[in-house]
């Protein structure tokens, strides 16, 4: 039975901002003490942005949310901005320009991250989250009237010291000046608000810093008030890389890009090093749980104790308790301890999709053959000796006739694990033979 902690604050905690920070989700904020106390005050009103550069959110995006959340609970009022218009130009990478997306596909996705993220923050209440675009107050603004009214506010000197504008300064390909204005449409973006909805913080990852107080110095100079930001540390694994889409390892928010066992699995497998890291970011177990989790990694890791914990919270919170129960099924099926047969296609095709050992065969290939492909025999007669003394099996029904094919034996007409003994593993899938799927 899975046993999920409650989406609610710490009550270790008396301010949302101290738990914040337990959770080390400050890296860099304007004036802390200010900050602190406005959050342990009366409700204020903040955002963070959300470009639609893809078909999804990922994690990194998911951290976010899950700040948002807790702010939430504290009783503040989230805006949820997915940028329309900013997505059309996209904020400037490291080392080389975004490619431009269609207008068609950009308002596409405008649509299903919203969606997204209206399944993180809550609609109900006196603080219900605000879904905003930011295309509704750019798209009317003319050129001069945005350079009269916003861009007078910008000094060149100040936008060329952005790390992410200097970095590309840099470089052979330098940056356009599409991109290179990215951070003033940022800082426009936190103005809107603020004149519209008395919004006072911004959120974002720390790598946005140089965006995020574009739009505090815009609103100091051009409305004379004071305004918060407040960046997170970037997500990474054990070897300090960025999770993400540009850096090419995205795990995404869509069970169709990345499955709940996919998901799952991926939680599962994280270093000893960051794994309490990772429960106190994503999960809303309270301290003295995480604790507990932290002494187990050092008395005992071989367990995995905290690292199937993450998993099972981390899952349930993005694809609910049923998925991840179904992702724990397909676990325990694929070393014989469960059912293949009751595996739904999607969760079978990413379960035998991660197994280390892959090949694509016929639909009647011979077992034998597999076997010895696959590498989980050096040799056919090694292969026939294996079925000889009763070690291989294909989707947990043994095989006793060395003559064997898949024929009949396939889940769902395609898919089929190999097993030599009780936890060699391979993955069978015929349709990529004939489809290349």
């Amino acid at each position: 039975m899975i046993e999920l902690a409650p989406i609610q604050l710490d009550p270790a905690f008396d301010n949302v901002w101290d738990e914040l920070q337990y959770r080390g989700s400050v890296h860099v904020s304007t004036d802390p003490e200010a900050l602190a106390a406005a959050l342990g005050g009366d409700p204020i009103t903040y955002y963070c942005g959300f470009d639609p550069t893809a078909p999804s959110l990922h994690l990194g995006n998911l951290a976010q949310l899950i700040i948002m959340r807790r702010l939430q609970l504290a009783g503040h009022r989230p805006l949820a901005l997915v940028g329309g218009s900013t997505g059309l130009i996209g904020d400037p990478k490291p080392t080389s320009e975004r490619q431009l997306n269609e207008r068609e596909t950009v308002a596409e996705w405008v649509d299903y991250l919203g969606a997204q993220m209206l399944r993180f923050l809550s609609a109900d209440g006196d603080n219900a989250v605000r879904l905003v675009n930011n295309l509704d107050w750019t798209a009317p603004m003319s050129t001069v009237d945005f350079l009269r009214e916003i861009g007078k506010h910008f000094r060149v000197g100040t936008m060329l010291r952005k790390d992410a504008v200097a970095s590309r300064m840099e470089s052979d390909e330098g940056i356009s000046y599409a991109e290179f204005s990215y951070q003033v449409l940022q800082g426009l973006d936190f103005r809107e608000l603020y004149l519209r909805h008395g919004c006072t913080m911004q959120l974002g990852g720390s790598d946005q810093w140089g965006n995020l107080t574009a739009g505090t110095e815009l609103i100091r100079k051009a409305e004379g008030a004071h305004a918060h930001a407040l960046g997170s540390p970037l997500i990474t694994d054990a070897d300090g890389k960025k999770f993400g889409k540009s850096e090419g390892n995205a795990v995404w928010l869509d069970a169709n890009l990345t499955t709940p066992y996919a998901l799952y699995q991926f939680w599962l497998n994280q270093d000893d090093a960051i794994v309490v890291q990772l429960l106190k970011s994503f999960t809303f177990l309270p301290s003295a749980r995480i604790d507990e989790l932290a002494q187990a990694v050092a008395d005992a890791p071989f367990r995995r104790e905290a690292q199937r914990e993450l998993a099972v919270q981390a899952t349930s919170f993005i694809h609910g308790a049923e998925a991840t129960r179904q992702a724990i099924d397909a676990s325990q099926a694929l070393f014989g301890a469960g059912d293949l047969t009751a595996l739904d296609a999607l969760t079978l095709a990413a379960a035998v999709r991660s197994l280390d050992k892959q090949a694509t065969a016929t639909t009647d290939a011979p077992v034998l053959q597999l076997l010895q492909e696959t590498g989980l025999v050096e040799s056919l007669s090694d292969g026939r000796r294996a079925i000889a003394q009763g070690g291989v099996s294909v989707n947990n029904e043994r095989i006793e006739d060395p003559a064997a094919t898949l024929d009949g034996r396939l889940l769902h007409g395609r898919f089929a694990v190999l097993r030599r003994g009780k936890k060699t593993l391979a993955g069978i899938d015929t349709a990529r033979e004939t489809t290349g799927a």
